[in-house]
């Protein structure tokens, strides 16, 4: 690693930490997870390192539980609902999250730290109170488990990420390029279509 000339003894000592306090994070973050992929190959029911797993015995280990997710109408199933769910909610996520931030990023926008407040409060609140208002929410409306409900619910629980994102992307906005391309006669999609493309 090249350090710059005049970095001391400390200087490099502190970078040095900084990387291995990185890697340290990352390994505790990525562990969990990279314990699992060998306990997806288990033969047994159980969910933990057999004797000949530790062994590295072959009959120890199996493709079984990919078969069952392959073979099982209910995981297909899971499968598509995730697909569908996560694509819709983003999509609606992503235009209301924009719209909103937009309009927040305006200086002459009223009451703007309250709406913002509002917007951003389902990441504050927990999940569970979340849940149940929804839950009782939807009662009333018929969208209780129903595919609508539950995009709708992932679209709420989105949206606050994409305006937090599209807000600090444009808060460094120069309005001047928009205020200019307006008196040139381009219509206003074309140069906010511009900015998010750069």
């Amino acid at each position: 690693m090249q350090f710059p000339k005049y970095f001391n003894f400390w200087h490099k000592l502190g970078m040095h930490s900084l990387r291995l306090t990185a890697w340290a994070v990352l390994a505790f973050l990525m562990l969990p997870i990279l314990v699992i992929i060998p306990l997806s190959f288990n033969v047994e029911p159980y969910f933990s390192f057999t004797e000949g797993m530790l062994a590295f015995d072959p009959d120890a280990y199996s493709m079984k539980w990919y078969a069952e997710i392959i073979n099982d109408d209910k995981w297909i199933l899971a499968i598509k609902n995730s697909f569908l769910i996560g694509a819709a909610s983003t999509v609606i996520a992503t235009v209301l999250g924009t719209l909103a931030a937009i309009g927040l990023s305006r200086a002459d926008m009223p009451m703007q730290r309250m709406i913002m407040a509002i917007l951003l409060s389902p990441m504050i609140v927990p999940l569970i109170i979340t849940a149940a208002g929804m839950y009782f929410f939807y009662t009333q409306l018929g969208l209780a488990g129903t595919y609508l409900g539950v995009i709708i619910a992932h679209a709420a629980l989105g949206t606050p990420f994409v305006i937090i994102t599209v807000n600090a992307a444009l808060s460094g906005f120069d309005y001047s390029l928009v205020r200019a391309s307006l008196g040139m006669g381009a219509s206003p999609a074309i140069p906010f279509s511009t900015s998010l493309c750069r």
